[in-house]
């Protein structure tokens, strides 16, 4: 067993994770699914050998867990054209995995459980696969994408490709690791221990992790947790890279000024007389391949500068890898070429491989948080009351003099489910509020201080009252606040208000503030508070530092005030992704009521993205065909137009639909409109678009193989809302691109039969839809109309047993309108009529349409017009501007 550190005493953090660790590694060799009783036993038993006098509830939860999990093995797309040969990992018969199993021995004793490692193990194996062999003759190069997701372990898949490259012969090794400080500093502590076995800090040179094990041969690292690569300090060492018979590493922030450094030392102390460094096979992981999907001016920043300078390095070896690492699929090679001169975008382009990585089946990700409407509704808030007191739109200077009510509520949420955690044995764990409120710093200092002041009154009143009467503790307004939130929220949290009153008191005994940001002198340091034994209880206010892949440890709750819609922007910010060991019931996130709506749809669109690289597998189609298809996806328009038009310049762009659905989630609330809407529903319906037989579908009517000319002719007459009207355009215009391949469609008229159905009169039952009002008309929730699984009304039995079957093919839990539309494979017109249901007011009788198209039509494709007026519409009219963002580190 690995213990926390040479010679040192283990403090209660460490004790329990080794014991845990030891619990699950134990479990794992008896084998099968034991019961939590049996666990229970067996823990006491381990307990009493050992010596282990900790509680146990947190520990055995955390191996009924780790027993439970499951990950799968993603899929790769690759040039099926390229001469390589995938197996050569397997096939070199000279490799001794000793970096690769050292990695593993300490993730087991971090407590992952052997058939995750395992897992993990297989996955990095096939990705060093699609790299170079570095024993290869001449010179060669590679490039790939790995596609992970938020908080979902992409490091640990990386740091595992790292250790096998480094075994099978890759002399130097470089790991970008975003933009701040912070993030580059936790990357090298990770690297230390996972792949160095000695910490980098120059004040406690130990060894750790791997390095505990026996008689470990540690790789050199030019950089440490205090220092990025400096020229300098390189310089005055004289090392060159072949002065070391071990492999190098270096972890550097993706700035331009460290990467000019870095390049001109390799070309000064490591290139041969053709500038080539041609002996020294090199592998670089890129792991914020999508960071700043918006353009910036900032120098030291700017895509474009930072892109040219790592494709400067790579061209300096005649043997390298390129491996770029993002948490979504609309990766910025895909949706932003502006961030890249020509030659750049062709030498970073995933052009060999790209690689999907699954999420363990215990991920606590988008589609719980978002997409699953009974666990969403529970840990899902709307703030609707913050624009009084910070406003979407506020400039540096704006002064804060009062926080709103509902960031009050989440603190004390906060405090009530620290104590319940501890109650479950969690004491020894950290746990973390998050507020993302603004992206200025001295705005974030304000806040911080504001909390300061309610955290001490509320540090206060639980002082004096935690071990009182409930007759005498509920009279102070701050106890009964909390009480409220506990009844409110956390009443099945299997404990009475009287035990978390009495646990409240130990929550305060860690409990710090910290502001996150590059000015900032607060360092939230986990790893200070684990040498000492305690679990941490943080309550973090920042903005671009805590948004950029800084790992917020036991984070519970989370306030976020932004207005961004940029993908990779949004996916970042999400910190609250990742696990949740016995207590993702108690985690909260309140967002903006758009933002909820943008994150519901972009774990749809991203799913469907993972979705498509598999098809595109089965296909046999290559990694460039799949960046031309996100390229044409519609959401890819919103990305592109704001980084050209904020000068004002209106755009055209191509879009695919292949297998996309386009719906009028922007509504009219012209009751004149919605009349004549309505009215020509019924024309049409009664005429069986074009005397078609009209079926029951179970959810209203089916109508099969109706004419393209017919649905077209329709749409065009149906009025949508203005702020629809570029969507609705370019559908009908894919319409008719595919009108030769598909001349039929068929039609859904979806209705609720108890909401004033009347099929003599043919008028359609109203469905209800969460909506607020917007722009003289109505945004429906999460911008969907239809309801998921409508697309398999009309199918045959045949045909939605072929979908389930196909989704089970490609490692989905089900099936999802995506695999009904692959089956159906024709166009798709959904009518309805909508209730819209508002905060205050709502609104019947609103007609809607829906339109999804078929699949493999990849060469087809629309000119679609956008300009500053849509972008308004789609992004709102004040949003973040990333050239105000002053939290960046400029060195």
């Amino acid at each position: 067993m690995l213990s926390g550190g040479a010679g040192l005493t283990q403090n209660p953090i460490q004790e329990e994770k080794n014991f845990t660790a030891s619990l699950i590694s134990s479990l794992a060799v008896k084998g099968g699914a034991p019961t939590r009783e049996e666990i229970e036993k067996f823990a006491d038993g381990l307990a009493a050998l050992s010596g282990y006098s900790g509680d146990l509830k947190a520990v055995v939860n955390e191996a009924m867990i780790a027993i439970d999990t499951r990950m799968g093995a993603g899929v790769s797309l690759v040039d099926v054209q390229a001469q390589h040969d995938d197996e050569w990992v397997f096939k070199r018969d000279d490799i001794d995995w000793v970096y690769a199993e050292a990695y593993e021995q300490y993730l087991k004793s971090e407590g992952w459980h052997p058939n995750i490692v395992n897992s993990l193990s297989d996955v990095s194996a096939k990705i060093l696969g699609h790299l170079q062999d570095p024993k290869s003759e001449g010179a060669w190069d590679r490039r790939g994408l790995v596609i992970g997701h938020v908080q979902s372990g992409k490091t640990a898949n990386y740091m595992g490709v790292i250790s096998r490259a480094a075994d099978a012969g890759y002399k130097f090794i470089i790991v970008i690791a975003g933009i701040h400080n912070n993030l580059r500093k936790q990357t090298q502590e990770r690297i230390d221990a996972g792949f160095i076995g000695l910490s980098s800090d120059p004040e406690n040179r130990v060894k750790i992790g791997v390095g505990l094990s026996g008689n470990y041969s540690r790789p050199v690292t030019l950089t440490t947790i205090n220092d990025d690569f400096n020229k300098k300090t390189a310089n005055q060492s004289g090392w060159q890279l072949n002065d070391f018979t071990k492999p190098i590493v270096i972890v550097i922030k993706k700035n331009v000024h460290t990467l000019a450094a870095l390049h001109k030392w390799l070309k000064e102390m490591n290139a041969q007389g053709d500038g080539k460094i041609s002996d020294v096979p090199m592998l670089m992981i890129d792991d914020e391949a999508d960071n700043a999907s918006i353009n910036t001016n900032k120098p030291e920043i700017d895509p474009t500068r930072t892109n040219s300078m790592i494709r400067g390095i790579l061209g300096l070896f005649a043997k390298s890898c390129y491996v770029g690492y993002t948490a979504t699929p609309f990766a910025n090679i895909f949706i932003n070429p502006e961030g890249y001169d020509e030659e750049v975008y062709d030498e970073l382009f995933p052009r060999d491989f790209i690689y999907s990585l699954d999420a363990p089946n215990t991920y606590f990700g988008p589609n719980v948080v978002f997409l699953d409407e009974i666990r969403s509704s529970k840990i899902v808030e709307p703030i609707v009351d913050c624009e009084e007191y910070l406003p979407f739109s506020h400039k540096k200077d704006h002064d804060v003099f009062e926080l709103p009510p509902s960031l009050y509520r989440a603190i004390n949420q906060f405090i009530v489910a620290r104590a319940i955690r501890n109650l479950r044995g969690h004491a020894n764990k950290h746990c973390s509020m998050m507020v993302n409120v603004s992206r200025f710093v001295d705005v974030q200092k304000l806040v911080r201080d504001l909390i300061s002041v309610y955290e001490k009154k509320l540090r206060e009143a639980v002082k004096a009252n935690y071990a009182m009467p409930e007759a005498v503790s509920a009279k102070n307004a701050y106890m009964q606040s909390l009480k409220q939130v506990f009844n409110d929220e956390f009443a099945d949290s299997g404990f009475e208000w009287d035990e978390v009153k009495s646990a409240l008191f130990s929550v305060f005994d860690n409990l710090r503030l910290f502001v996150v940001n590059s000015k900032s002198d607060e360092a939230l340091d986990f790893k200070k508070y684990e040498k000492s034994g305690d679990g941490l209880t943080a309550i973090a206010v920042g903005g671009l530092s805590l948004s950029r892949g800084l790992t917020i440890e036991g984070l519970t709750v989370s306030y976020m005030y932004r207005n961004t819609r940029m993908y990779d922007t949004l996916m970042q910010m999400g910190r609250w992704f990742g696990y949740r060991p016995g207590y993702e019931d108690v985690c909260r996130v309140h967002l903006s009521p758009d933002s909820i709506d943008w994150y519901a749809h972009i774990a749809e669109a991203s799913e469907e993205l993972r979705q498509q690289i598999k098809r595109m597998r089965r296909d046999g189609l290559s990694p460039k065909q799949f960046g031309l298809y996100v390229k044409a996806h519609p959401d890819s328009l919103l990305i592109t137009a704001a980084n050209k038009m904020r000068s004002g310049e209106k755009i055209t762009v191509k879009q695919n639909f292949s297998l996309k659905q386009l719906e009028s989630y922007r509504l009219p609330s012209d009751k004149d409109v919605n009349s004549r809407n309505e009215k020509l529903i019924s024309e049409y319906w009664r005429d069986g678009f074009g005397g078609k037989v009209v079926k029951d579908s179970g959810k209203g009517w089916f109508i099969e193989n109706v004419s393209v000319e017919i649905i077209e002719e329709f749409l065009t007459k149906f009025e949508a809302h203005p702020g629809y009207a570029i969507q609705k355009s370019a559908a009908l215009d894919y319409l008719h691109q595919i009108s030769n391949d598909h001349p039929l469609g068929d039609v859904l008229l979806i209705s609720i039969g108890e909401n004033d159905e009347d099929e003599q009169n043919f008028r359609l039952g109203f469905q209800e839809r969460k909506s607020r009002k917007q722009d003289n008309g109505w945004l429906t929730a999460g911008y969907r109309v239809a309801s998921r699984g409508d697309e398999k009304l009309g199918l045959s039995d045949e045909q939605r047993a072929l979908a389930v079957a196909n989704a089970e093919g490609q490692g989905a839990k089900g099936p999802s309108d995506t695999h009904y539309r692959e089956i159906r494979d024709k166009p798709l017109l959904m009518l309805h009529v909508m209730k819209l249901m508002g905060k205050e007011e709502t609104e019947d009788r609103v007609p809607a349409f829906g339109i999804s198209f078929p699949g493999g039509d990849y060469d087809k494709s629309v000119n679609v017009v956008a300009n500053s007026v849509w972008l308004e519409q789609m992004l709102g009219s004040e949003v973040d501007d990333p050239d105000e963002e002053d939290d960046f580190d400029e060195y």
